[in-house]
Order: structure tokens, then sequence, then C-alpha cells
């Protein structure tokens, strides 16, 4: 079972350690604590979608989207312009969600064709 105290614990360790991270990767002017607040409401809103167990599916979706929207927060505090492989890092988990499901939904229409042919003899 999920207890919220584990889930509140786990999200801020992600979160301390993505502004971190983030810190590290982005120009000097742009501090932890200016990363940390353009993250927050982001892995908050993954924190509360991870407690009410939405499913996988939904859950990748809304943390891929969140994250484009986080990266584009960033971007708009940066004083600096991002490195481009920031911009293209932002991008990432949309298009492996989207890769993902696409493929899933080729997966699927080749099974109904198969089962469909079958069926027919």
């Amino acid at each position: 079972m999920r207890h919220p105290i584990d889930i509140v614990a786990m999200f801020a360790a992600l979160w301390l350690l993505a502004s971190m991270v983030l810190d590290a990767l982005t120009p000097k002017e742009l501090t932890a604590v200016m990363i940390g607040i353009a993250i927050g409401p982001a892995i908050v809103v993954t924190a509360v979608f991870y407690y009410l167990r939405c499913p996988r599916t939904d859950f990748a979706v809304l943390f891929a989207a969140l994250w484009l929207i986080s990266d584009i927060a960033i971007g708009f505090i940066s004083p600096m312009p991002l490195p481009h492989f920031l911009i293209v890092l932002g991008f990432m988990p949309a298009l492996l969600v989207g890769i993902v499901l696409h493929w899933q939904r080729v997966q699927r229409r080749h099974q109904r064709l198969v089962v469909s042919s079958v069926k027919r003899g």
C-alpha cells in the first residue's frame, strides 16, 4: 500500500535530485533554488496522480507533459539562453511516450488483423 508519507519523501527526494542535476547542467546564473521553484508544481501534481493510482499510460503522458512544461518554465526564468541539449532533453520524455503509444497501437492493429484472418479461415 502506498502511504502518503512515503510518497512525499520519495517525490521530495526526486525534486531535490532533479534540481541539483539541472543546476549542474544549466548556466551558473540559474541556481538550484530557481530550478526547484520552476519544477515544484510539476512534482506536486505528479505525486498527487501517483497517490491516486493513475493508470500507467495516463501517468506517463502526464509526466511527459509536465516535464516539458517545467523545461519551458526553466527557459523563461533563465537569465541566459539554455544550452540546446537541455531543450532537447525537455522533449525526450514526450517523444519516448509518443513512440511507445504509437508502437502499442500498431501492435494492437496487427493482432486484430491476424485474429480476423484466422477466423476467416
